[in-house]
Formats: C-alpha cells, sequence, structure tokens
C-alpha cells in the first residue's frame, strides 16, 4: 500500500515536470543575455526592454486584448441568454439545439476559419454588388446619393469570429448552473412583489454567476489564445499577438518571444491566484454562515 502511494507521487511529479519544465526553461533563457537558447551568456533585461519598444507587438497585443475582451463580453451575455433559453425548451428541441451548439466545440479550428473566412468573403462581395445595384438606380443617382455597404476581412470579422467561438463555450459553462437552480425561487420572488427583472437580477443571476463566471475566463482564454481562426479572418491589416509571434518564429526564434512567453504566463498566473483567493474567501464566508445558529 504505501509502495503504491510513493509509485503515485512519483508518477504525478513526472506529469508536472513534463508539463512545466518547458516553461520554467523559456523564463529562464527570457533573461539570457545571449541569443542562444541553449547556452547561458548572463542576466540580462535587455529583452524585454526590446520588447516592450517593439512597435508591432505593442499594436498586436492591443488589438488582442480589445478583440479578447469585447468577444468575451459579448459572447457572455448572449451565452446567458441562449444557456436560459435552452433551459425552458422541451427535451427533443433543447437535444437538437445543443447538438448544434457543440459543433464548433468538437470542430477544428482549421475548418471552422475556413469556412468563416468564405462565409465574410462571399457576404463582402454580395454587400458590395447590392451595393453597385443601388447606386445605379436612377433615383440614387439623381439625388447624387451613394450607398457602399461592402467590408473586407479586419477587425469586424475577426471580432465576429471570436464571438461566435466564445458562445457555445459560455452556454455549456452556464447550463449546469441552471439545472442547479430552484425553480421556485424566482417564483417566490415574484409573489413577494418583485418584477420579473428585478427576480432575475437578484434572485436568479447571483446564483448563476459562478457558471457565468467560469463561461467568461473560458472564453477569454479561448480568444486570447487563438491563432488559426484568426489567422484566416482578420485579413492583411490586422493582426494578433499569436499571429506576430507566428511570423517571428518562421524567421527566427527570438529571445523576445521568450520575454512575451513570460510576460503572458505570469498575467495568467497572477490572474488564476486572484480567482482562486476570490473563491476560497467566499466558500469560507458561506461555511461561517451555514454554521450560524
Amino acid at each position: 500500500m504505501k509502495k503504491n502511494g510513493v509509485l503515485s507521487r512519483l508518477f504525478l511529479a513526472l506529469v508536472f515536470l513534463f508539463l512545466y519544465a518547458p516553461i520554467f526553461v523559456l523564463i529562464v533563457f527570457s533573461f539570457n543575455d545571449s541569443k542562444s537558447n541553449a547556452v547561458w551568456g548572463g542576466f540580462t533585461l535587455d529583452w524585454y526592454a526590446e520588447l516592450l519598444n517593439n512597435r508591432t507587438v505593442l499594436e498586436a497585443l492591443q488589438t488582442t486584448l480589445l478583440v479578447s475582451v469585447l468577444a468575451t463580453l459579448i459572447a457572455t451575455v448572449v451565452g446567458t441568454a441562449a444557456a436560459i433559453g435552452f433551459s425552458s425548451m422541451k427535451r427533443r428541441a433543447r437535444g437538437l439545439y445543443m447538438a448544434v451548439n457543440n459543433i464548433p466545440l468538437t470542430n477544428a479550428d482549421i475548418i471552422t476559419g475556413v469556412s468563416m473566412m468564405l462565409l465574410f468573403v462571399f457576404a463582402g462581395q454580395a454587400l458590395a454588388d447590392f451595393s453597385g445595384w443601388l447606386n445605379n438606380q436612377e433615383w440614387a443617382v439623381n439625388a447624387n446619393l451613394w450607398f457602399d455597404f461592402s467590408f473586407n476581412l479586419g477587425f469586424l470579422t475577426l471580432l465576429i469570429a471570436h464571438i461566435t467561438f466564445d458562445i457555445p463555450y459560455v452556454i455549456v459553462a452556464v447550463l449546469p448552473k441552471i439545472r442547479q437552480l430552484d425553480p421556485n425561487l424566482a417564483e417566490a420572488a415574484l409573489d413577494l412583489g418583485a418584477t420579473r427583472w428585478t427576480a432575475f437580477r437578484k434572485v436568479v443571476l447571483p446564483e448563476l454567476m459562478p457558471g457565468i463566471v467560469n463561461g467568461l475566463l473560458i472564453a477569454f482564454t479561448m480568444s486570447i489564445d487563438d491563432f488559426v481562426i484568426s489567422y484566416f479572418t482578420a485579413g492583411s491589416q490586422v493582426s494578433t499577438l499569436s499571429m506576430v509571434v507566428y511570423s517571428m518564429v518562421r524567421r527566427r526564434v527570438s529571445p523576445e518571444i521568450n520575454a512575451l512567453s513570460t510576460l503572458m504566463f505570469a498575467a495568467v498566473l497572477i490572474l488564476l491566484v486572484v480567482i482562486n483567493l476570490r473563491q476560497s474567501r467566499q466558500d469560507a464566508r458561506r461555511g461561517r454562515r451555514a454554521l450560524r445558529p
């Protein structure tokens, strides 16, 4: 029995070593004074300074954060509303809609990216043809009107693509909390004089909040980490951080990439620590309330 426990701990240690040793090496060599990723040349912060002075990287970071935040907020609202709607459907209709919702989760990213690129190109060409037809109408020519409904691949298409693949993750995260919700709570609030909006905001929404927060975090993580779908839907005028890193790696693995990866890893680690501490405090408060007579 004791031998099995030792083997389990050893296996767990090997798994963590396999997962985190590359990250540790990356962090160490982000402070390397040499451009080599194999020979230590001394401690330096020059690569962080060069990274922060790299305009291309900073613009890509700004675009990535803007797209991720906007897509996450929109997907969270839409996904939460969709999850509430799914929960009120009959089992057969809910199963059908959930099957459609799970397609982006199981589908390969490259298929989703290519499909959305073709859709955007087709929609842009159709709108351009429609604008041309309107501008050739006699009433539009006489009134000197000009209609331009066309669009190209860029920030808008990138944002729509991120919202599209973020929504299913929010739905999957919120639905379990809806199943755990007591349906009598909202009815009790209505019986006590609350309006439907007040009952939802003060009774239902707090109960769903853990699932909504989980869906928000998953959507943000998937959005900020995405490369394949962004590569096909961003066009040539917009670049995300993952696209810039990919272009840098194709030319030469620069120590700036190590510095950038270290900063991103530190940001994610801090975010996880804050969330876990907040959750621990909430659980402790609930435990103290449960123990009160």
